[in-house]
């Protein structure tokens, strides 16, 4: 029984050793994160900054005031609403259209401008769009921008990649593409 003991724990010391010398050998490798690279949100955001602070040189957009979230999105208020700013977990009822920087459409809920534009899809339901404010029911750059707006308002979003579609390709949209959408805020619950 004593024998057995001692060779159960030799065992133990070799299999913790062993471990401990793989533990030392893999934090000195170089490991590959086997999702693929990780996504640089400082380094877009700061790429993106300067797209932007260029675009705005020379936009000409008509607003009452312009406002620069720390995030990096610009809300430009162009009708100031008489309502209230919607609270967390809100949902808010909106008219979006989705361009880029270059003026291409790429999206909108409004089936006429849709279909003016040559982006109409038959199998879409154009609808008034509607989004719980903190959720993932929209991409990041509206959770942003609508915090800063008053129901009743109408706007320019301009949403940095790291808070719009960051790296993935989309219909019409390139990766790492910085976007812009005039939006109708039509009201919350």
């Amino acid at each position: 029984m004593e024998q057995k003991r001692k060779t159960i724990y030799r065992m133990n010391k070799i299999k913790f050793a062993f471990l401990g010398i793989l533990l030392v050998l893999g934090m000195g490798c170089d490991t590959q994160n086997p999702f693929g690279p990780s996504y640089d949100v400082e380094g877009n955001l700061a790429r993106d900054a300067k797209i932007i602070e260029d675009f705005l040189a020379t936009a000409e957009i008509d607003s009452l005031y312009r406002i620069h979230d720390q995030n990096g999105v610009i809300i430009i208020v162009q009708e100031e609403g008489t309502g209230a700013i919607p609270g967390e977990f809100r949902l808010v009822y909106n008219n979006y259209i989705g361009r880029l920087l270059d003026g291409t459409m790429f999206d909108t809920n409004i089936e006429a401008v849709a279909i003016e534009n040559d982006i109409w899809d038959e199998n879409r339901i154009y609808r008034i769009f509607q989004f719980t404010l903190g959720s993932n029911d929209a991409i990041q750059g509206f959770n942003i921008g609508f915090r800063k707006l008053r129901s009743g308002s109408k706007a320019v979003l301009i949403i940095p990649s790291p808070w719009g579609y960051r790296d993935q390709e989309r219909d019409r949209i390139p990766a790492n593409s910085v976007l812009m959408f005039e939006v109708d805020f039509l009201g919350f619950e």
